[in-house]
């Protein structure tokens, strides 16, 4: 689990193709500073596992689904990559809870500077677009911000100088592809409201009691009725 508050702004040094996956080198001295073998480091929002680890780099390896994906797939030695540790228990949560699991990629679109600050529109994804609110949190390219306006295929959000200065989003222009990963409460959410009237084995039962509460919700069965 991380917290979308970059701790380091790192380069891809190789990347080696391996069938239908990659393994990637990248060099991130902060993050390695303390790595082990099997250790996770979030690369542009996207979890991987440390497989070796030395000199102020660390190789993982990147399978079909994750290229699939994400932005992975347009990476060369050179990119420069958004790199974050997993948050510490007991620690203080900056961001908000980012699972490091890509929902999907948006495409930058627009750019609108300010005196101090930087307004980015970004392309979503239509099955993206119900877990999106105003002032609400997204994960883009690993990095945890706040919604400032939700369209329905689109976003705003606007960058401090220090996210301009030590993330990717500095550097990203109209076009390029963005890492998205939506509010993983927001998706919990979703499926609560959907298939609360059946119990943690599976078998029928009523809502849970908040539930009911809620427009269109399930109505609790009767004695001796099934659930619907």
């Amino acid at each position: 689990m991380f917290t979308g508050i970059v701790e380091e702004l790192g380069e891809v040094v190789a990347v080696e193709e391996h069938g239908d996956s990659r393994r990637f080198r990248l060099r991130g001295p902060v993050v390695t500073a303390d790595a082990g073998h099997g250790d996770s480091i979030a690369v542009n929002g996207v979890c991987l596992t440390v497989v070796e680890h030395g000199g102020g780099e660390f190789t993982a390896d990147v399978m079909a689904e994750t290229l699939r994906r994400t932005g992975f797939g347009a990476l060369r030695p050179g990119a420069r990559v958004n790199l974050e540790r997993p948050m510490a228990l007991g620690g203080r949560l900056g961001g908000h809870l980012v699972q490091g699991h890509v929902d999907g990629t948006g495409v930058v679109t627009h750019r609108e500077p300010g005196d101090l600050w930087e307004v980015v529109r970004v392309s979503l994804p239509s099955v993206l677009a119900r877990y999106v609110v105003e002032k609400g949190s997204i994960t883009v390219d690993g990095v945890s911000l706040t919604v400032v306006e939700a369209a329905a295929d689109s976003f705003t959000v606007s960058l401090i100088p220090a996210t301009l200065d030590l993330t990717t989003l500095g550097l990203r222009q109209p076009g390029e592809t963005v890492n998205l990963e939506v509010d993983v409460l927001a998706k919990y959410v979703e499926r609560l409201l959907t298939h609360g009237t059946h119990g943690v084995d599976g078998s029928p039962g009523a809502p849970a009691p908040w539930l009911t509460a809620v427009p269109g919700a399930p109505t609790p069965p009767t004695s001796g009725e099934p659930a619907p």
